[in-house]
C-alpha cells in the first residue's frame, strides 16, 4: 500500500518509481558492507580480550568470505522464485541474529560459527547480486549507472561506517560499536518492508527506459528446484571462455580488494604505528574516491569498451598495490594510495555485470553473475586467510600485497585476450 502510493505521488512528479527501490537497494548494500567490514576493525580488540592469533580470527573471516560468495547464485535463484524482499528480509534477520549473538562470545568456535557462518550466510544472500537483480529488473536504460551506484554503496558503507566504528571501538569498545550495527539493520530491515518491491508491474510501471508494461510468469518449483537452477546455469556457463576469464579475474578482484584491504589495511597500518582511528580515516577516503569512481565507472560502461575499461582498471589497480609498501605509512604517502586504489576499488563491478548480462543474456545473467561473484569470494577469503597467516607466520603482511598486485597485473592482461573468444552467445530462458 506505502509502495503504491508513493509511485503514484511520483508518477505524477514523472519520476520512475525505480529510483526508491535503487534507494532502499543503497541503503541495504551500505548496511550490509558495514556488517562486512566491521571485523576488520575488531581484529586488534579480539586479540587483545580473549588472546586469540590473527590466522584463528582471520579463519572465521574467511570462512564468511566464502559462504558470502557461494550462496550468490542461489541467492539469484531464490530471488526469482521467492522474491527479492522476502529474500533480504530473511538475510537481515539471519546477519543481526549473528552479530548480536557474538556480543556474548567468548571462544574462537563460536567467533567461527556467528562471524564465519551466520553473518557469511547473511550477507551472501544479498552481497552484489542483490544489486545486479535490482538493475537489470527495473532499468532497461540507464543499468551501468544504477549498477555503479549499487556498487558504489559499499564504499559509502566503510565511510560511513569504519571510522566510526573505529572512534567507538577506541573509546567504548567493540561491543558497543557492534551494537550500533544492529541498530542499523533494524532499521533498513523496516525501509525494505515499507517500499521494496519486486518489478515495476508491481506497482502499475513498464521497466525505466520502456513503454509498455510487461506480465511477469512465476517461476515454477519451490525450495528444491531453487537450488537446482544455479547448478544447471553454472553447468551452461562453464561452456563459454568468457565466463572463466570473468571468473578468474573476479577471483583477483576479491583477493585484491575486501580479502585483503577491507580486512586487514589496519591491522597493517597498526604494524606501521598508525593508529586504528587513524587507518579507518585512509580507509574512509579510499571510500570517498571509490564512490566517485565507481559511479563514474557505471556511466563509462554504458558509453565504452567494458574490455577496455577492466585493463585499465586491474592494472591501475596491481601498480597502486605494488606502490603501498613504499608509501612509508605516512599520512601523505597513504593518502597518495588512498586516491589512486580508491577510484577503481569496485569500478570493476559495472563493468563486469554488463559483460555477463551482454553474454549469457537477463533471464540468466544475475545467476551467472552470482557464480562469477562466488569466485570474487573465494578470492577475498584465500585473502583474507592468507594475509592473515603470513602475517602470523612471517611476522608482516607486505608479501600478501606484492602477490594481490601482481594476480591484478595477470588480470587485466586477460582482458586484452578477450577479444579473440567466441561472440555473444546467450543462454536459452529459463523454462516457464
Amino acid at each position: 500500500m506505502i509502495a503504491r502510493t508513493v509511485a503514484s505521488a511520483l508518477r505524477a512528479r514523472d519520476v520512475h518509481y525505480g529510483w526508491v527501490v535503487v534507494g532502499v537497494t543503497f541503503l541495504t548494500m551500505l548496511v550490509t558492507a558495514g556488517a562486512v567490514g566491521a571485523p576488520g576493525v575488531f581484529i586488534e580488540p579480539l586479540e587483545k580480550e580473549f588472546g586469540w592469533r590473527r590466522d584463528e580470527i582471520s579463519s572465521a573471516l574467511a570462512i564468511r568470505f566464502v559462504l558470502f560468495g557461494l550462496m550468490g547464485p542461489f541467492a539469484a535463484a531464490f530471488m526469482n522464485r521467492f522474491g527479492v524482499r522476502h529474500v533480504v528480509l530473511a538475510a537481515l534477520a539471519i546477519i543481526l541474529a549473528g552479530l548480536a549473538a557474538s556480543l556474548f562470545m567468548n571462544e574462537v568456535w563460536q567467533l567461527i560459527l556467528l562471524w564465519g557462518v551466520a553473518v557469511g550466510l547473511g550477507t551472501g544472500l544479498m552481497a552484489m547480486v542483490l544489486g545486479a537483480t535490482v538493475a537489470m529488473r527495473w532499468f532497461s536504460e540507464r543499468r551501468g549507472l544504477v549498477m555503479g551506484l549499487l556498487a558504489a554503496s559499499t564504499a559509502s558503507g566503510q565511510l560511513i561506517f569504519l571510522p566510526a566504528l573505529a572512534k567507538v571501538t577506541e573509546v567504548l569498545g567493540w561491543r558497543l560499536a557492534l551494537g550500533l550495527v544492529c541498530g542499523a539493520l533494524v532499521i533498513c530491515a523496516f525501509a525494505v518492508a515499507a517500499l521494496m518491491r519486486e518489478r515495476p508491474g508491481d506497482v502499475g510501471l513498464p521497466v525505466y527506459g520502456e513503454t509498455e508494461v510487461k506480465p511477469h510468469v512465476e517461476s515454477p518449483g519451490g525450495f528444491v528446484a531453487s537450488l537446482l537452477v544455479p547448478l544447471r546455469v553454472l553447468r551452461e556457463a562453464a561452456g563459454s571462455g568468457v565466463f572463466w576469464i570473468l571468473f578468474g579475474t573476479f577471483f583477483i578482484c576479491g583477493t585484491s580488494t575486501n580479502g585483503l584491504i577491507q580486512t586487514h589495511f589496519i591491522p597493517l597500518c597498526g604494524d606501521y604505528g598508525l593508529a586504528a582511528v587513524s587507518a579507518a580515516g585512509i580507509l574512509a577516503m579510499m571510500g570517498i574516491f571509490d564512490f566517485f569512481g565507481t559511479l563514474g565507472s557505471g556511466w563509462l560502461s554504458d558509453r565504452f569498451d567494458n574490455r577496455l575499461l577492466l585493463f585499465w582498471y586491474y592494472g591501475l589497480r596491481g601498480l597502486s598495490l605494488m606502490y603501498l609498501p613504499f608509501s612509508d605509512f605516512t599520512i601523505v604517502g597513504l593518502t597518495v594510495f588512498a586516491m589512486f586504489y580508491g577510484l577503481d576499488w569496485i569500478a570493476t563491478v559495472p563493468p563486469t555485470v554488463k559483460l555477463t548480462a551482454e553474454r549469457f543474456g537477463d533471464g540468466k545473467a544475475n545467476i551467472v553473475f552470482g557464480w562469477i561473484f562466488a569466485g570474487h569470494q573465494l578470492g577475498a577469503a584465500s585473502a583474507a586467510y592468507g594475509a592473515g597467516l603470513t602475517r602470523t607466520v612471517y611476522e608482516t603482511y607486505l608479501p600478501a600485497f606484492f602477490v594481490a598486485g601482481a594476480l591484478c597485473i595477470v588480470a587485466a592482461l586477460a582482458f586484452a585476450g578477450l577479444r579473440i573468444l567466441e561472440g555473444p552467445k546467450r543462454l536459452a530462458p529459463l523454462a516457464a
